[in-house]
């Protein structure tokens, strides 16, 4: 059967606007896929980049670094027992001396005279009672006079002792083995009881002193190791032998000692760094540079989450190192962010790069 003229022309016409409205659905939904993939480029694009490093958590000794200074062990000024004028002065002032060493000698005027007289009165008495006691083996003594007789010897003794004493007193002495650092009395120079002939020092073993802040005082343990770098260049090691347990009342710190060995006679005075063992404890090691200040203040590192988010996490440096910082304060590895952490925020999402 054949269509008639006009109901072909509709046919076609249909089929021609079902042709163009297919190929238009199709053109439009290319179109949509483009702009949505370049729209996705676009956004990736807008990612801030930054580069990062993964740092392992690693078990290491904690250190309390601190600023102290040298101290003599022990300093005493060695004073007159006696009055009297000093006569001699035998120790060189800045001299190592030993313990007993004449530091100043007091004239003994009339002294010697006595513990003289002293001596002789003991001869006498002793050969007194030697009399006595052969008289009284004889019966012709009495036991009170014997007794009697001892007790002359005893006191004639006791006589001669406190002469000694008086005489030795003349001579002013070091009191143990050290430094004679500063002479105050002259040849010539009236001493009464109590004033100074000079200053000793014991510089070995040595003082290494500082003051301990609120915060690490309560991880200083008595006994731990420490060692001393000194402005001088000089490295003393030794252990702590002492933390106050009251703080300053005008700074708020507290008092620690170390106590070294110091052979050389290192001064004391003598500025230096110390550094306190106080345990072992996780850390990482990070470039100096990755160190930032939250909005707070507060120091520390931003680091990359799983999904490449950042995040902030405070950290505390326990030492600086040629190869970085050990902190403390991050969890297990990290991939800590070193370009561009200055510029990134807590919970945004990054580009990361490789680090260079």
């Amino acid at each position: 059967m054949r269509l008639k003229p006009q109901y072909l022309f509709v046919v076609v016409l249909v089929a021609v606007l079902a042709l163009a409205f297919a190929v238009g659905t199709i053109v439009s939904r290319g179109k949509s896929g483009s702009a949505e993939a370049k729209t996705t480029e676009a956004h990736k694009a807008e990612l801030p980049t930054v580069q990062a490093v993964m740092t392992p958590e690693v078990a290491r000794e904690y250190d309390v670094v601190i600023r102290g200074r040298t101290e003599a062990a022990r300093s005493v000024i060695a004073r007159a027992e006696s009055p009297g004028v000093v006569a001699a002065t035998p120790a060189v002032e800045g001299s190592l001396v030993r313990k007993g060493a004449v530091l100043c000698r007091l004239n003994v005027d009339a002294r010697q005279a006595t513990l003289d007289q002293a001596r002789a009165n003991l001869r006498s008495k002793q050969l007194q009672h030697k009399a006595s006691a052969d008289l009284a083996a004889k019966g012709f003594r009495s036991p009170t006079q014997l007794l009697q007789d001892q007790a002359n010897l005893d006191s004639a003794a006791a006589l001669v002792r406190q002469a000694e004493v008086g005489v030795e007193q003349m001579n002013i002495r070091a009191p143990f083995d050290g430094v004679f650092d500063n002479r105050e009395a002259e040849i010539g120079t009236y001493l009464a009881p109590g004033q100074a002939c000079g200053t000793m020092i014991e510089l070995n073993p040595l003082l290494i002193v500082s003051d301990l802040p609120e915060t690490e005082a309560s991880k200083v343990r008595m006994g731990a190791a420490a060692s001393a770098q000194l402005v001088s260049g000089e490295t003393l090691r030794g252990k702590v032998r002492y933390t106050a347990r009251e703080a300053d009342p005008q700074t708020r710190t507290y008092r620690t000692e170390i106590t070294a060995a110091n052979p050389q006679m290192t001064r004391s005075g003598l500025s230096a760094s110390l550094r306190i063992a106080s345990g072992v404890g996780p850390a990482h090691l990070v470039p100096l540079s990755s160190l930032v200040l939250d909005a707070g203040g507060q120091q520390g590192v931003r680091y990359l989450l799983a999904d490449d988010k950042v995040a902030f996490a405070a950290v505390k440096v326990i030492e600086e190192t040629p190869k970085g910082i050990w902190v403390t304060g991050l969890k297990g590895p990290a991939r800590v962010i070193t370009v561009g952490q200055s510029y990134v925020a807590e919970g945004q999402k990054v580009r990361v790069a490789a680090a260079r």
